[in-house]
């Protein structure tokens, strides 16, 4: 196992009715509230969290897209410096988390903040944020990463820091009852993915790690077709946690980490306006071949204790693994071929321009995933 430091200081309040903790987990703060289309509106989340606000002064910045966009993220930030706001409040899935995050940070960033994502200017500080997740999906809640779209650029960045890390999440269940299934089944890939891309690397002995990893490959794999199905407390439940603990850092601490999928993945919602869970969808189990041999101990492991499959005939477990990843994915209602979504092929050389462009000249655990090999995986994810 290699060395890390661990510290995850997020609070989490999580079940039902949790809404209600606000006022114990959120200092007296001049408080801006950020959330996406209006869907909360729809579904009483917002009339709960406004209840909760009544001894605060606060704002609204509302618009925030499913992948949020700079220039949106640009007007919340002169709104933030405008009313002086002190504590950012974000009610919504991952992008309305990860767009508050980068506005924590450019609030007190000196300069242009575009820099903290093109460039990797360090953030000093930021203020304050805590969130209301309304999708279980990406994980960001409890951890200090964010990604941002820029549509007129065709880049999707990302970038982390600890001033960032949400001080609470609030968990609560019963808010997706009201996602429709397109959005749950994001949610399902999206972090199903995030533990493949700390789990599937190469063997260190990290016994915890890996234990863990697959629990929750396992039980995404059960929970996912019941999600769909059905409005179960429990399952919803279940759902919430994993996808928190997805990347909630603890899985990936002390292991070699991939983020090849994601890399490839954020050069097509830029492209095309894919979803990220769908991006995720098609790029692995490509990737997952190409990979097959630097992979090799891990996909074997990940043959035998996933999805039980016997190691007897080493190339066919990991062929049948790799099969059973994709199907899971087409299960949960994502086409997993770029054909399937319109796309040609010259989709091949765009992404290979964008990463190279983008300066991702080394990709995954080994950085031998070079913009040439990334498009022979996005040519046999046609």
């Amino acid at each position: 196992m290699q060395n890390f430091v661990f510290h995850n200081p997020t609070k989490v309040a999580f079940g039902k009715g949790s809404i209600a903790k606000i006022p114990k987990l959120m200092p007296k703060s001049k408080v801006m509230l950020m959330y996406g289309g209006g869907s909360i509106k729809k579904n009483g989340i917002y009339d709960q969290v406004i209840e909760q606000l009544r001894d605060y002064e606060y704002c609204e910045f509302s618009g925030v897209e499913a992948n949020p966009e700079f220039n949106t993220l640009c007007k919340a930030i002169e709104l933030a410096k405008d009313e002086k706001v002190n504590f950012i409040l974000a009610v919504g899935g991952g992008s309305v988390v990860d767009g508050a995050k980068f506005v924590a940070a450019s609030v007190e960033f000196e300069g242009d903040p575009w820099d903290i994502l093109a460039k990797g200017a360090r953030v000093k500080s930021a203020i304050p944020l805590g969130c209301i997740l309304t999708l279980p999906a990406t994980g960001t809640e409890t951890n200090a990463n964010s990604v941002v779209n820029h549509s007129e650029k065709g880049k999707k960045l990302a970038f982390a820091s600890e001033h960032v890390r949400p001080q609470f999440a609030i968990l609560d269940p019963e808010v997706t009852y009201s996602l429709p299934d397109r959005q749950l089944s994001n949610g399902i890939v999206d972090a199903f993915v995030h533990v493949i891309e700390q789990y599937l690397t190469y063997p260190v002995n990290a016994t915890v790690q890996d234990r863990f990893a697959e629990g929750i490959l396992l039980n995404l794999i059960d929970i996912g077709p019941q999600v769909l199905s059905n409005k179960d407390y429990e399952v919803r439940a279940n759902l919430m946690w994993n996808a928190t603990q997805a990347l909630s850092g603890l899985i990936g601490v002390g292991v070699p980490q991939d983020w090849s999928t994601h890399t490839i993945g954020h050069e097509l919602t830029a492209l095309y306006g894919l979803d990220h869970a769908v991006t995720l969808a098609i790029i692995l189990p490509r990737l997952m071949h190409h990979q097959r041999e630097q992979k090799r101990e891990k996909l074997l492991q990940y043959a035998e204790r996933v999805w039980g499959l016997s190691r007897y005939d080493e190339d066919s477990a990991i062929d049948l693994a790799i099969e059973k990843t994709e199907l899971f994915f087409r299960d949960m209602g994502i086409n997993t071929k770029l054909s399937e979504h319109g796309i040609d092929e010259s989709v091949a050389e765009k992404v290979q321009g964008k990463l190279e462009d983008n300066g991702f000249m080394k990709m995954g655990e080994h950085q031998d995933i070079t913009p040439k090999h990334a498009r022979e995986i996005v040519m046999g994810s046609m």
